[in-house]
């Protein structure tokens, strides 16, 4: 069983080139398209079912099925397994078939999503969720491959740029449609529809994801786009080369950075519909809708970054990642301590907040990663930076959940909490983030 469980998930084995050009160009052009447009939206549905748990703490809270500090640590679960799974399974990828390996982790988190719904208890919560997060980290990484094998290093901040809107993308649709379903149905019919948007996701992967160039028998991307690469670095072997990640100062430098922005990301995608309920008195559909303009804001973000960079800055990321960790700190500060009754600022500080984080999420957790690492070894690269970041994420939940926990007070028989500790917190990470992001600036990219 263990072996043909090896054997499903193996890479496909090389096809014969063809040797029409103009049916080469059409298979690229064809192909191209389809792997970035899958690997996107099919990330963005990776999402729904990551981020749903997050619309429904406000009601299960109201029901006395669990706590405050009870939802961090549910919460945290999630981002712990991601964490050591995003790292072990990045490390799998670069020697795996994506297209399956990306399929499943879609279609059990979908089938977690959906036993969540029928299940109360604390501990239950805990394991599947955790659950949830192992096979979470099972889509980036094979997004990661297939862009690096699709797409060549001069173009490929473009292209992921525009895959990382998966990202917003995700987080807009799930505070939008599961909170429009939890309004309408209840929490555990958000579970229900976030489960059967996960399904869906599977079947497209397993259909419209290609593998790499050379399966579909096509030349390499570099030999297509008539990109020089150094032979002596395509000679090294997968394990040489990921063996050399670990080594490497400026991408623990660089991992330590994203988990700092992860926090900050993390803060308002897990809290900040409860902060918007809890201490501004918006309804259930009115705080969603507010943080959702942060996804929606980000999408533009993300996408512009990469192709700013790459036509602007010949690939040069320390500007804008300066640039826009400034305007994510200070866009936080100003949603996290605007008065009550002042929906406007609190649009606007979103917008900027999504535009920012957008930029800080693409390049820190991703792309400057890609670019300091070699192409094969893509997967274990963002691996590495994923286990720290969502250790961030996951440090994130069980501390704001005790801080928010803990600064509470019962006045005139209602519950008033004191959000000031958290946004420390908060505003801190988002701070030392770029930052630290700055010690990198003369830092070489590997191309490749």
């Amino acid at each position: 069983m263990v072996k043909n469980l090896v054997n499903f998930y193996k890479p496909s084995t090389p096809t014969e080139q063809k040797k029409d050009k103009s049916e080469i160009d059409k298979l690229y052009k064809r192909h191209r398209w389809s792997v970035i447009l899958t690997t996107t939206i099919g990330y963005s549905m990776y999402y729904i079912c990551r981020l749903s748990f997050n619309v429904m703490k406000k009601p299960i809270i109201d029901e006395g099925l669990f706590s405050e500090a009870q939802i961090g640590i549910i919460g945290s679960a999630l981002f712990f397994t991601y964490a050591v799974g995003k790292f072990i399974n990045g490390f799998l990828t670069d020697r795996a078939n994506i297209r399956r390996f990306m399929a499943t982790g879609i279609l059990i988190s979908a089938i977690i999503n959906l036993i969540l719904g029928f299940y109360h208890g604390f501990y239950a919560f805990i394991i599947l969720w955790g659950l949830n997060g192992w096979f979470q980290s099972m889509g980036a990484t094979p997004c990661a491959q297939g862009i690096t094998r699709w797409f060549s290093y001069k173009e490929r901040g473009t292209y992921w740029g525009f895959w990382s809107t998966s990202h917003n993308l995700g987080e807009s649709l799930t505070f939008i449609f599961t909170a429009f379903v939890v309004s309408i149905a209840g929490w555990r019919m958000g579970f229900e529809a976030a489960g059967i948007i996960g399904l869906i996701a599977s079947m497209m992967i397993l259909r419209f994801l290609y593998e790499s160039p050379e399966v579909e028998g096509l030349p390499k991307i570099e030999v297509y786009k008539k990109v020089q690469v150094d032979s002596s670095k395509e000679e090294n072997s997968i394990s040489s080369l990921q063996f050399g990640l670990l080594k490497n100062p400026v991408i623990w430098i660089l991992a330590l950075s994203s988990s700092l922005i992860y926090v900050a990301r993390y803060s308002i995608n897990s809290w900040g519909i409860f902060f918007l309920q809890t201490h501004k008195g918006y309804s259930a559909v009115e705080a969603s809708s507010i943080i959702s303009i942060s996804s929606v804001s980000a999408i533009v973000g993300t996408f512009l970054s990469g192709l700013i960079t790459d036509k602007l800055f010949n690939g040069r990321r320390n500007v804008p990642v300066l640039i826009f960790g400034i305007m994510n700190a200070i866009s936080l500060s100003i949603f996290l301590f605007n008065p009550a009754n002042q929906p406007w600022i609190d649009v606007v500080s979103m917008i900027f907040f999504g535009l920012s984080i957008g930029v800080q999420v693409c390049f820190l957790a991703g792309l400057m990663a890609i670019d300091f690492a070699p192409k094969k070894a893509a997967g274990a690269v963002l691996g590495i930076v994923g286990i720290a970041s969502y250790v961030g994420a996951g440090i994130q939940d069980i501390v704001s959940g005790y801080l928010i926990g803990n600064n509470k007070t019962l006045i005139n028989g209602s519950v008033v909490y004191h959000f000031f500790p958290s946004s420390i917190f908060w505003i801190g990470a988002s701070t030392f983030s770029f930052i630290l992001a700055l010690t990198l600036w003369n830092a070489k990219a590997y191309e490749n």
